[in-house]
């Protein structure tokens, strides 16, 4: 598939829908946040201070990055293998040899590939990555009360870590700090009602701007904000889980679809971006 303007306009509309169809909480995920005023008074206090420690660690990753871990190099390959993968005929002979023969491939060199290269890595780590919370849901939901305290910090560590990884997907360094500011914008985005939504779109518009990225990363001193807003998304999910055994299923779906939603904006957004780039370039090209 050749990617010319109309190619990368059509898949750029495509997203455009996707952020116009996103709708507001449903009526039982906004009552399902009223219960942890109450949860709140009744979870003994040495919980509490785990949890909030744990949720402390999103400043921590805006600042150096955090111990989420990732692989850069497992990711690079996997991108590269897709290409190779790929139908040869089709293969861009004009990129750089690193991505055809696998000599120092780099994240540059990913910004490169096709879009639909990006697009099947992702696709396949996501699948992978939604899998690995659904166990992790069923056995946090087992123990009820006492293991619920493990399973947002846990959640929001495999979240951090998928969003770094969807960011190498689409070529982008997660080691910069303006792409942690990014993807800590990605997880509010998937925990927010449709104002939210709406607003945080607006601040990512044109996000490669130099004066925009400034801008967004001053908003984020009151990073405390996101981790409110990710925790008051478990609500009542969470709630279900504080029954013992019942907790399980309940668990485990509840963590499938949280995951869901985080890495579907995800790669929405950074699909969108490395669209946005490459038009761009094409535009530049034709006025040269």
């Amino acid at each position: 598939m050749v990617e010319n303007r109309e190619y990368l306009q059509q898949r750029l509309r495509e997203i455009v829908q996707w952020e116009n169809e996103t709708k507001d909480l449903w009526f039982w995920e906004k009552l399902g946040r009223l219960p942890f005023a109450l949860l709140d008074k009744l979870t003994p206090r040495v919980i509490q201070d785990q949890l909030a420690t744990a949720l402390n660690e999103i400043g921590k990753f805006i600042q150096t990055g955090g111990d989420y871990l990732w692989s850069e190099k497992a990711i690079l390959s996997k991108l590269q293998q897709k290409y190779r993968d790929g139908d040869q005929e089709q293969m861009d002979l004009a990129l750089p040899s690193a991505i055809r023969t696998g000599a120092d491939f780099t994240i540059a060199d990913a910004r490169l590939l096709p879009l639909t290269v990006m697009d099947q890595a992702a696709d396949e780590l996501r699948a992978n990555r939604r899998n690995i919370a659904t166990v992790q849901g069923a056995a946090t939901g087992f123990g009820g009360l006492f293991t619920i305290v493990a399973d947002i910090p846990a959640m929001l560590g495999l979240s951090l870590k998928l969003l770094q990884e969807l960011a190498v997907c689409y070529g982008f360094d997660p080691s910069d700090e303006r792409e942690r500011t990014f993807i800590v914008k990605c997880l509010q985005f998937s925990s927010s009602d449709f104002v939210g939504k709406q607003a945080i779109l607006k601040e990512l518009a044109d996000y490669d701007h130099e004066n925009k990225q400034v801008q967004v990363m001053s908003q984020l001193q009151g990073w405390r904000e996101v981790v409110a807003a990710y925790r008051d998304s478990f609500g009542m999910k969470k709630m279900f889980q504080l029954v013992p055994v019942a907790g399980t299923l309940f668990g485990a779906y509840a963590n499938r679809e949280a995951l869901q939603q985080v890495a579907e904006t995800g790669q929405m957004l950074y699909r969108k971006r490395r669209i946005i780039q490459r038009l761009q370039q094409l535009e530049a090209h034709s006025t040269k």
